[in-house]
């Protein structure tokens, strides 16, 4: 794979940054890698890295019609896109920096110039294998800091997930955690399965998955998805493909569907729809992307809640 950019390893063990002030010093001070099949990818570091603490790789696929300033978000003024105020990635990851100060989260924000992952997957036919180079270059580039990855991702950025299990033998053992914001779509039991249930076994791997019941949106007079074909039914799907494997409890509670393990792991959460919404966008912005970092660890709903109002109000940047 040809890139426009070196990637340099880092060689300290400590670096620096000025504080960020505002929305567009700290989205202009982002490291940019962007490779020649309209791939960019935009790095997003800690003011200091800390080599004797442990280093972790959040890949955050972007959504399906979303920029990175988008999805890094800001406080909306007059004439601002209110795509800006929908995920808020970036003050989220301050709420995970400030309640995680042990950790070194290094936060990639995935795009491509489709704006679809689904799309620029089906436009090249060595997708899925230039997703996993993508994934492993990023392993390389903080080599020196032998970080964890953890993928993630939100809409079509699911399937930027799916390319990446679907290019290797067996998930790798420096995935550490996966996690889906409605974002399931392209689960298919025959590729996917075995191989989710083959690293879950490990030790220290986690599952999480959120969604909502899509299958009953009515969007300008027709469904919005298929029965088959939204998160809804594709995320249950999951769960009860790895129900009996490890003895998953399932819930039907008020608002929602559960599945997970005893130390919530592995865990589901789909919310309920009687009035028929979009919630879309709203799992996200409901601390959705805090939660799949979080849970099933120490610091889980430690100053936030999913499904609650936003924890990160006061990171958002203008």
């Amino acid at each position: 794979m040809k890139w426009s950019l070196p990637i340099i390893c880092l060689l300290i063990a400590q670096l620096s940054s000025k504080a960020q002030s505002s929305f567009a010093e700290k989205f202009n001070s982002l490291k940019k890698i962007e490779i020649d099949s309209g791939v960019v990818l935009s790095i997003d570091e800690p003011a200091v890295f800390t080599l004797s603490e442990p280093t972790k790789i959040i890949v955050y696929a972007l959504p399906n019609g979303n920029t990175t300033e988008q999805t890094f978000g800001k406080k909306l003024a007059q004439g601002d896109d209110w795509h800006f105020d929908i995920q808020h990635i970036g003050a989220q990851t301050e709420f995970i920096r400030n309640a995680d100060v042990n950790t070194n989260y290094i936060i990639v924000y995935a795009e491509n110039n489709l704006k679809s992952w689904p799309a620029w997957r089906r436009k090249y036919t060595n997708s899925d294998t230039q997703i996993g180079e993508i994934v492993s270059s990023l392993l390389q580039r903080y080599k020196n800091f032998n970080p964890q990855i953890i993928l993630s991702g939100h809409s079509g950025g699911g399937s930027f997930i799916f390319g990446y299990i679907n290019s290797q033998a067996q998930i790798p053992a420096y995935i550490e955690r996966i996690g889906f914001l409605d974002a399931t779509y392209g689960y298919e039991t025959e590729k996917h399965q075995a191989k989710l249930k083959t690293w879950l076994k490990a030790k220290n791997k986690s599952l999480q998955v959120i969604a909502y019941n899509d299958s009953v949106v009515v969007y300008n007079g027709k469904p919005l998805v298929s029965p088959t074909g939204g998160t809804w039914f594709r995320s249950k799907l999951i769960a009860k493909n790895l129900q009996a494997d490890f003895k998953l409890k399932s819930f039907d509670l008020a608002d929602r569907l559960t599945w997970f393990d005893k130390r919530h792991s592995i865990d589901f959460k789909l919310i309920k729809n009687p009035e028929g919404k979009i919630y879309h966008t709203v799992l996200v912005e409901k601390n959705g992307f805090i939660d799949l970092i979080f849970d099933g660890t120490d610091l889980q709903d430690k100053g936030y809640k999913f499904w609650e109002d936003r924890a990160y109000t006061k990171f958002i940047l203008q």
